[in-house]
């Protein structure tokens, strides 16, 4: 019987089948699972056929429907082993197939795939352009060194023609991955044989003879990061049953660069706009942790519940390890926090949350006849107070107020620092505390802790963008300074909660081992760029805070169907609207879990649930982090999308009223910085949004649109 094998590539194009094509993909799997070699030849309702003028003469298409074929690599040494490749059209089937080349790795052994025609056809040009550069990307590599890690002598001729890192991730998408992914440690400035240690011994099997094996059998056995090969009658359903979220955990080359390092010198950060597989590089970076040594213990943290919930739910795919699991904690920061202080002080406060909060300090600025409201004072108390540190007057008074657009002098501070007083007073007394204020108090208690009890080996963050400096100090304390210490992922343009840090002065220095994402793997490029313009005129500082990011060279290698955006005269229309749209995905094939509907507020929320369920389509709210089990178009504030991917979005209830919403932003009057920082806040906050679709977006509002959607209102 033949085995059968699955390329990544496959399940790029298999998830977005609609549903009679993914059942005629199963049957056609199912039927060649059952057929022997020499029937499966014999062309025994599959119509197995060679791919003529195929750059690869393995090449060989099977026949799933009138309309749509299955690219397969068939052996040709005598071995029984099939790869699946893709999922095409049937006149793009053939094409596809035969510009494409797959090789063995000559370094890492594994099976690697080039676009070989085009290659040929772009490397003369490129000859005589380069022949004219004052300089070359690779020139001090001499061929002997590149061809120790794997270029091969086709790659070898256009790698000679490459004049700077923007032209190699042009190139990218045409060459194989090993053999890309070492140009690109290269060009980042490691020396080969630290390209070798930290990526091609880390692939290369253990037992790999001196010359590499043609076998297709063998290639796919070394390359279990990009190929699921099926080894059980009934493991074929059980894989093509699995939801989409199981293959998020397959890296791409870029990915695979920073999460599998050996070994950082210290703090290491990711960056990347949405979809850059960021939180798939921290997975990885888990599972590289744990497998240096068998005690290892990693802290795997993140701002929301829902986002800790998925990552758990996704580091269970990937490390498939019991023992493994029960040596990482996967919890927000202010859960980690809360424990801490429960564990190592005996009892916690009762949190308070921000509408709380701020009623403390507007009776707090009553008592004492302030001439702050207390939206000033949460912001001072939070941006300045607890993000410095200060536990004093004196410290307040030398304090810096960078990034506070009104000045205070020593009197205001003196006044202001008794409102502090009389806050911690009343909160003292209810036996209450902010999250903010544990996070504190955990940090101190951490310092002083036995480490060997209380610490970890590694910390990992996801989404850190949106964590204030309090919650930073737990983090650096939860891990002694040292290699591997921290790894961080995030994304400034995703920042939604206003937290603004300084990580090198928390003692969070990452000089020198910072990385940048650009490829988006999720969303189509007409989705991005839809997004995009969302932010259009905006000034967006860095992670660290010590500069301006900006999404340059930013991109999708994916197309698809331009986002919508409809206008309605009442929240009614536009719920019978939505109720409509989706229906029609729900009628394309796509699966109501794979389905999401967002909104500033749940009250918009409530009322297009209330739409959906009177068409007769299921909901489930992301509150209640419903399993993938669990049927129905999933229901959440544009807040709780942070981290969340669907293969359809819509977006509802974006007027202006909503986004921005005018009791989130500080009066000019009051703060001009912190005015344009709460603007700022608002448009990334639907910039998330946005970028939560991998296939279709839809966005609509009833009156009067988002001011940030004034390009959509007016291109319909």
């Amino acid at each position: 019987m033949p085995q059968l094998a699955f390329a990544n590539s496959f399940w790029h194009s298999f998830d977005v089948l609609e549903k009679p094509v993914r059942a005629g993909v199963r049957k056609a799997m199912e039927k060649f699972q059952q057929l022997t070699i020499a029937e499966l030849h014999a062309d025994k309702g599959l119509h197995l056929e060679s791919v003529n003028n195929a750059r690869d003469p393995r090449m060989r298409t099977i026949r799933i429907n009138d309309f749509w074929r299955g690219v397969v690599l068939a052996p040709d040494d005598g071995s029984d082993t099939f790869l699946l490749l893709n999922v095409v059209p049937h006149d793009g089937a053939y094409t596809w197939a035969a510009k494409r080349l797959y090789t063995v790795n000559t370094a890492t052994r594994a099976l690697e795939v080039r676009n070989v025609v085009a290659i040929e056809q772009l490397t003369p040009a490129l000859e005589k352009a380069a022949a004219q550069a004052p300089t070359l990307l690779f020139a001090k590599h001499s061929d002997t060194a590149l061809r120790h890690l794997g270029i091969d002598d086709q790659v070898l001729r256009a790698v000679r023609t490459i004049i700077d890192k923007p032209q190699l991730e042009a190139f990218g998408t045409l060459l194989p991955e090993d053999q890309f992914e070492v140009l690109q440690h290269l060009a980042e400035g490691f020396t080969p044989d630290e390209v070798y240690r930290d990526l091609v011994a880390q692939r290369r099997p253990a037992d790999a003879p001196d010359e590499p094996s043609e076998s297709l059998a063998m290639a796919i056995a070394n390359t279990t990061n990009r190929i699921t090969l099926v080894t059980r009658p009934d493991e074929l359903a059980e894989i093509l049953d699995k939801p989409f979220a199981a293959w998020r955990v397959f890296l791409h080359p870029s990915q695979r660069r920073v999460a599998y390092r050996v070994s950082y010198g210290g703090p290491a950060q990711v960056t990347g706009g949405p979809g850059t597989g960021k939180t798939v590089a921290a997975l990885h970076r888990v599972k590289h942790l744990l497998s240096r040594t068998p005690d290892n213990r990693v802290l795997l943290t993140t701002y929301t519940n829902a986002l800790a919930a998925t990552l758990r739910e996704h580091l269970a795919l990937l490390l498939d390890d019991e023992k493994q699991l029960s040596r990482v904690e996967v919890t927000t920061v202010n859960a980690f926090a809360n424990r801490t202080v429960r564990a190592l002080a005996g009892r916690v406060p009762t949190p308070v949350g921000d509408p709380d909060e701020r009623q403390v300090w507007r009776r707090v600025s009553r008592r004492l006849a302030l001439p702050w409201t207390e939206q000033f004072l949460a912001q001072e108390y939070r941006h300045v107070i607890l993000a410095h540190d200060v536990r004093s007057r004196h410290g307040y008074r030398a304090a810096s107020r960078r990034g506070r657009g009104s000045a205070l002098g020593t009197r205001h501070r003196d006044r202001l620092w008794e409102a502090v007083e009389m806050f911690h007073a009343e909160l003292t007394a209810a036996g209450s505390a902010t999250y903010l204020q544990i996070c504190a108090r955990a940090a101190d208690l951490l310092a002083d802790a036995d480490r060997a009890t209380h610490g970890y080996d590694h910390v990992v963050v996801d989404e850190a963008q949106d964590l204030h400096p309090a919650q930073w100090r737990v983090l650096r304390a939860a891990v002694p300074p040292g290699p591997d210490d921290l790894f961080i992922t995030g994304d400034p343009h995703q920042r939604i909660y206003d937290s603004r840090v300084s990580l090198g002065s928390l003692g969070i220095s990452v000089t020198g081992r910072s990385s940048r994402l650009r490829i988006n793997y999720r969303s189509t490029e007409e989705i991005l760029a839809w997004a995009a313009q969302v932010l259009v005129g905006a000034q967006v500082d860095e992670l660290g805070g010590d500069g301006e990011d900006n999404l340059t060279g930013y991109r999708s290698l994916l197309h698809g169907r331009r986002p919508q955006a409809q206008g309605h005269p009442t929240p009614q229309a536009e719920g019978a609207a939505l109720a409509q749209r989706v229906g029609e995905w729900l009628g394309q094939g796509v699966r109501p879990g794979e389905i999401a509907v967002c909104a500033r507020f749940t009250t918009t929320l409530r009322g297009m649930h209330d739409e959906l369920t009177a068409a007769g389509i299921p909901t489930a709210w992301v509150r209640d982090q419903p399993g993938a089990d669990v049927d129905g178009v999933r229901l959440a504030t544009m807040h709780a999308m942070k981290g969340l991917e669907f293969r359809c979005v819509a977006m509802v209830g974006v007027n202006a009223k909503a986004v921005p919403f005018a009791k989130e932003v500080t009066p000019a009057e009051v703060d001009q910085v912190q005015h344009d920082n709460d603007l700022l806040r608002e448009r990334c906050l639907l910039f998330v949004a946005s970028t939560r679709a991998r296939e279709d977006l839809y966005a609509s509002w009833s009156g009067t649109p988002s001011p940030y959607l004034t390009f959509a209102a007016t291109d319909r």
